[in-house]
């Protein structure tokens, strides 16, 4: 049993708190906050209720979604380092004071600390050259991999040095839930899908660093 009962969270999101490992600060703990995911569940349709909190239980949605058919294939045939290339390492779970943890490799800046989001690196710089090649080598990869993912989002991915050079990894937001296995195994498929994910990605980043007048789901119906 991992103790994170004297330990601040380094980030949160609206389902998850993210905590460093206290004995390995390589590792990422993200552990579910039970009192968001049921305010979520009871804010749904009763339809959506008879599927159960599983569904939105983000640590069990990302479980399987590294056991999506892109990463096993590529993980069997030793090509893990090419999977771990914008992706930090998947260790699986353990058990916290704070319930059931997903454990992944922690991303971090240069001084240790947790990387910068590319939310926060667009407010601060734009979107200039060295983010534009990151971003570009970025899409690349889930083009050469056909990793799958939900729609792209700058607070969903942080900047490290790798090689002297920016990366970016996709810290949450990994696999496509609502996607048949089935169709996710037909390449032709999968090729378009990311590319949709792509341009709505840069559509995302354009937003961002624009003048912002309107939100962002405003912004999708003109």
């Amino acid at each position: 049993m991992i103790d994170l009962s004297s330990l601040a969270p380094f980030a949160s999101g609206s389902n998850r708190h993210c905590y460093r490992h206290p004995d390995d600060p390589a590792l990422c703990l993200k552990v579910l906050r039970p009192e968001n995911i049921e305010a979520r569940f009871q804010r749904q349709a009763w339809p959506k209720k008879v599927l159960g909190k599983a569904r939105i239980d983000d640590n069990r949605q990302e479980m399987r979604a590294h056991q999506q058919q892109a990463i096993r294939k590529l993980l069997a045939e030793g090509r893990s380092s090419l999977v771990w290339a914008h992706l930090p390492r998947f260790h699986g779970t353990a058990d916290t004071s704070l319930g059931t943890a997903n454990v992944s490799e922690f991303i971090s800046a240069s001084d240790g600390a947790s990387a910068e989001t590319l939310e926060h690196y667009l407010q601060r710089a734009g979107f200039d050259q060295p983010i534009r090649e990151a971003a570009e080598r970025f899409c690349n990869w889930l083009l050469e991999t056909g990793i799958l993912t939900r729609n792209l989002l700058p607070h969903n991915l942080v900047i490290a040095d790798r090689n002297g050079q920016p990366e970016l990894f996709l810290v949450d937001g990994l696999g496509a839930p609502t996607i048949p296995d089935t169709l996710a195994r037909i390449p032709a498929w999968r090729k378009r899908y990311i590319k949709r994910r792509i341009r709505r990605f840069y559509l995302r980043i354009h937003w961002e660093t624009g003048s912002r007048n309107e939100s962002w789901e405003a912004s999708q119906k003109l």
